[in-house]
C-alpha cells in the first residue's frame, strides 16, 4: 500500500517534502553555478512542495512555493535573455538605491500580507511569519532573476525563519536540509561575490538584462 510518509530516526518524514527539498538543493547548486537550469529545477521543486504543504494551514510556505513557480518562469526568461546578450549569465551588486527599495518593499509587503492573514485567522497560525516568508521569497527570487549578489543574503533571511517554522509543523526534512542549504548558500555567495567584483572592474560591465 502506498504511503505519503515514512519514519527515520524517530521522525515522520513526508515523501513530497523530501523530494521537493532534494530538487531544491539541486536548483540551489545550479544557481551557484549560474546555470539557467536552476529555474526549471526551482519550478519543479515548488510544485512538489505545494503538494506537501496542502492542508497544513501554512499559507506562508504554500505562498512561498507559488512565488517560486511564478518567479522561476520570469527568471528563466531573464537569464536566457542575458545569456543571449553577453554569452553568459552575468551577476552584479545591486546599487544602494536598489537595496533600499528591496528592503522597504519587503517591510511593506510583509505588513500588508500579515494584515490580510490576520483578517482571516483560519488562513494562518502565525500571520507575521507566514507573511515574512511569502514576501521574503518574492524579494529573494526577484533579486536572483536580476543577477544581484544580494539575493543570497535574502535567501538566508528567509530560511532562518522558514526552516524552524517547517520543523515545528512536522516538515522534518525541510529543517534537516538547512545545514546543506547553508553550505551551498555560502559557496554561492562567495562565487557570485567574486564574479561580480571581476565584472565591476571590467570595461563596460553589464548585469543580467532587466
Amino acid at each position: 500500500m502506498m504511503t505519503d510518509s515514512f519514519t527515520a530516526f524517530g521522525e515522520q518524514v513526508k515523501i513530497a517534502d523530501m523530494v521537493g527539498n532534494l530538487i531544491g538543493l539541486g536548483a540551489l547548486a545550479l544557481g551557484w553555478r549560474r546555470s539557467v537550469l536552476t529555474w526549471p529545477a526551482q519550478l519543479l521543486a515548488g510544485a512538489v512542495l505545494i503538494t506537501a504543504y496542502l492542508g497544513a494551514q501554512m499559507p506562508g510556505l504554500i505562498g512561498k512555493q507559488v512565488i517560486v513557480i511564478v518567479t522561476a518562469l520570469w527568471g528563466w526568461t531573464q537569464w536566457n535573455r542575458g545569456r543571449r546578450d553577453t554569452g553568459e549569465v552575468t551577476v552584479r551588486f545591486a546599487s544602494w538605491t536598489q537595496r533600499a527599495v528591496l528592503v522597504l518593499a519587503l517591510a511593506a509587503g510583509t505588513a500588508a500580507v500579515a494584515a490580510l492573514f490576520a483578517a482571516y485567522p483560519k488562513l494562518s497560525w502565525n500571520p507575521l511569519l507566514d507573511a515574512y516568508i511569502f514576501t521574503g521569497t518574492l524579494a529573494a527570487m526577484y533579486a536572483q532573476a536580476r543577477g544581484w549578489v544580494e539575493f543570497w543574503f535574502a535567501w538566508i533571511a528567509v530560511d532562518v525563519i522558514s526552516v524552524p517554522y517547517s520543523y515545528a509543523h512536522g516538515y522534518v526534512f525541510s529543517a534537516l536540509t538547512f545545514s546543506i542549504y547553508f553550505v551551498l548558500v555560502l559557496a554561492g555567495l562567495v562565487s557570485w561575490w567574486t564574479k561580480a567584483r571581476t565584472v565591476r572592474t571590467a570595461p563596460r560591465a553589464q548585469g543580467v538584462a532587466a
